[in-house]
């Protein structure tokens, strides 16, 4: 896999801080994003890294893996098994203590476990190493994750059929096992870490499986009361507004919001917060009726 250089892809050096790794990531993100691309390949792919070199620089963990380790940053945790190893395990070294190799020594091993030249790459042949894990992202609607459904994915030349639960999350990330790199010497392969970005083009706002969406009603119907029709996202329902309803007012829907995540129907709930529109350019009529109602109330 070629080595990406992620403070490059996110145009930073490596004394950055947190805040700039995000700032920097949002820029880049805007610049490359699909939306603002469409069906253009080299953005899609730049895309991708921005994505990937954000998810790894803004884990404080796995930039100091990066950070000392480049490209095989991902296997920082078998290199300093290894080194334990050699420490401590060194054949013929009398339980070989901590500080009986040299630097050297440890240069040497590090360099024959990727291949080097020598007895020493000889010896790599016996060491396992796991297959690096893989980043990807994928862009989906609130309504495509409505319901569960199965997607293809294409990477790096193979196609991977997943399942996407219904109810899953913005920036939610799931693991698929033993689909990233491939593994070295005989050792497991990696797995693929897939990051979902919902994008909500509806009307509705999301909280997790509850939805929240603003409503109008007349002002006859505040003060009067009555019923008016209201779209969710499983169809119309009818509903009765109560005989002097305040503007602000929140109903809840029980069970009409979003799935819960891998939990079969089972449901959120929706709340509607009713907004009461002021009738404007009143007729002359109007502007009677509403002075006589003020009137009367004067008198309560």
């Amino acid at each position: 896999m070629e080595f990406i250089d992620y403070y490059k892809t996110l145009e930073l050096d490596k004394s950055a801080t947190e805040a700039d790794i995000r700032k920097a990531y949002r820029k880049a993100a805007r610049k490359y994003h699909p939306d603002l691309n469409p069906n253009d390949p080299v953005a899609e792919q730049k895309f991708k890294e921005v994505n990937e070199a954000n998810e790894v620089l803004s884990n404080p963990e796995n930039r100091k893996k990066y950070d000392q380790h480049g490209k095989d940053w991902q296997h920082a945790d078998q290199f300093e098994q290894a080194r334990r190893s050699q420490r401590y395990g060194r054949p013929g070294g009398q339980g070989a203590g901590y500080g009986q190799g040299s630097d050297a020594d440890f240069s040497d091993f590090f360099e024959s476990m990727f291949g080097g030249a020598g007895g020493r790459a000889q010896n790599s042949r016996n060491v396992r190493f796991r297959g690096q894990d893989l980043n990807a992202s994928l862009q989906l609607d609130l309504l495509d994750v409505l319901t569960t459904q199965k997607r293809t994915l294409t990477l790096n030349g193979k196609n991977i059929r997943i399942t996407v639960p219904a109810g899953i999350e913005n920036e939610q990330v799931i693991k698929i096992k033993n689909h990233g790199g491939e593994g070295k010497n005989g050792g497991p392969n990696g797995d693929l870490f897939i990051t979902f970005r919902i994008n909500n083009n509806t009307a509705f706002k999301r909280d997790k499986s509850d939805l929240f969406k603003d409503v109008e009603i007349s002002l006859y119907d505040a003060v009067l009361g009555g019923e008016i029709m209201v779209d969710t996202l499983s169809g119309k329902v009818k509903l009765k507004i109560k005989e002097g309803t305040d503007s602000g007012t929140t109903v809840k829907l029980k069970g009409k919001g979003f799935p819960v995540y891998r939990k079969e129907n089972v449901y959120g709930d929706l709340y509607l917060n009713y907004k009461v529109i002021m009738p404007k350019d009143l007729s002359a009529e109007e502007r009677e009726l509403f002075s006589k109602l003020a009137a009367l109330s004067s008198k309560k």
